[in-house]
């Protein structure tokens, strides 16, 4: 074959480097809500379960079984450290999928009971799409609604109102998170679980950007966690109900309550294994990042001009912060800091893509533009806090002088 016959080279585009120009030194993750690194134990799980895990774990033959093996086992530790039982842990696709099927089908469950959910209005935007997907089927001749309870400028949802709306007549289901993955503020889950089981309503808890990372207790009725944020593989998600909460899927389940088209194995295997050292070590991470994160808020507070750090100082994820710059366009901002060899996130956790305002930021009636969402992998380190607090303030000065705001 002739050099002209020959078909063309393809070449994979290089990713940035510690020589890139605008990098300074290796570049910094700073953007783990959702897609945290993989944790190593995880890695060394996924790598032994492609070995052994590959096959179908519904077929009879001895390749089958072992995967199903794997697949149970994966099952019985992620029950064990979210405190449910075996039986009660469904593995879905993705968290989203988790919280959306988990919605749907405890209120098509409950459609005799009522056709409203309660919701949070800084929820994650999977849930109360979710929300208004459930109330708006024709699964009974009642109209729903989604009753969204508001927030205080600290992101956190009013007690008494959420509490008076689940003690109302015709509620389905109520779903409130166990913190907010945008501002880090916990939420009284306590409390609202105990009003609703008063009331005989379900609570479902988006624990997302919690478990892992804190102690989220036994306070729910229905549970949906990420393993992407807690350092597992993502292509997966968690979904826990416990038994006596009705239900009814409106899409087939096979036997073992696997979600359609079934579920990695080697996934599933790295997820408990991630869980397990992430719970191992909690105590001393929360302790390391949520140092790093106070002196984030302070320095921030102290040498950027007009910003504003929201979420409550206290009371909140030892990992997420998240802050708003006057006069500055966040997209624009990202893209700085980004070429400075730092990533960090924007706009709401969920949404971020769609580069519109926050929602949850909206909800707190706090800044909304020139948003920095910052959330610290575990291997985070104080030098690289501090060489990001370095760079902040030039860059969020240049991304004004670029829009022609001058004097600040």
């Amino acid at each position: 074959m002739s050099t002209q016959d020959a078909p063309p080279t393809r070449r994979t585009p290089a990713l940035p480097d510690d020589t890139t120009p605008g990098l300074r030194g290796r570049r910094v993750y700073l953007d783990a809500g959702g897609r945290a690194p993989l944790l190593p134990a995880a890695r060394a799980a996924f790598d032994d379960a492609l070995d052994q895990g590959w096959a179908d774990p519904r077929r009879l033959h001895t390749e089958g079984r072992t995967a199903r093996l794997l697949l149970g086992r994966a099952r019985e530790s992620l029950a064990a450290s979210l405190g449910a039982r075996t039986e009660e842990i469904d593995l879905a696709p993705s968290h989203l999928q988790a919280v959306h099927s988990g919605i749907r089908a405890v209120a098509r469950g409950r459609r005799r009971t009522g056709r409203d959910i309660v919701v949070g209005a800084a929820e994650r935007a999977s849930v109360l799409t979710a929300a208004d997907f459930a109330v708006a089927q024709p699964w009974t001749p009642q109209t729903g609604a989604r009753i969204t309870i508001g927030v205080d400028s600290l992101g956190r949802v009013d007690l008494e109102n959420f509490t008076r709306a689940i003690q109302a007549p015709g509620v389905a289901l109520a779903a409130l998170q166990h913190a907010n993955g945008e501002v880090g503020t916990r939420q009284p889950v306590a409390a609202v679980h105990a009003a609703a089981r008063s009331a005989h309503v379900p609570l479902l808890v988006d624990a997302g950007a919690s478990v892992g990372h804190v102690a989220v207790g036994d306070d729910w009725d229905v549970l949906a966690a990420d393993p992407g944020d807690w350092g597992g593989p993502s292509g997966i998600g968690i979904l826990a109900t416990r038994a006596g909460v009705r239900r009814a899927p409106d899409w087939p389940e096979d036997d073992d309550r696997w979600f359609p088209g079934g579920v990695s194995v080697p996934a599933a295997l790295a997820a408990a294994v991630a869980l397990e050292s992430a719970i191992t070590t909690m105590t001393e991470r929360a302790a390391h990042r949520s140092t790093l994160i106070e002196h984030i808020r302070t320095q921030v507070a102290a040498h950027v001009p007009d910003v504003q750090v929201v979420g409550d100082p206290t009371d909140r994820l030892p990992h997420v912060v998240t802050f708003s710059c006057l006069y500055v366009d966040g997209e624009a901002l990202v893209t700085e800091l980004d070429r400075l060899g730092f990533a960090v996130g924007s706009g709401s956790a969920c949404t971020s893509s769609t580069h519109e305002p926050s929602h949850v930021l909206a909800a707190m009636g706090v800044l909304t533009h020139g948003n920095v969402r910052v959330t610290l992998p575990d291997d985070i380190t104080a030098a690289q806090v501090d060489a990001f607090l370095e760079v902040l303030p030039g860059a969020v000065r240049r991304v004004r002088d670029a829009l022609g705001v001058t004097g600040l």
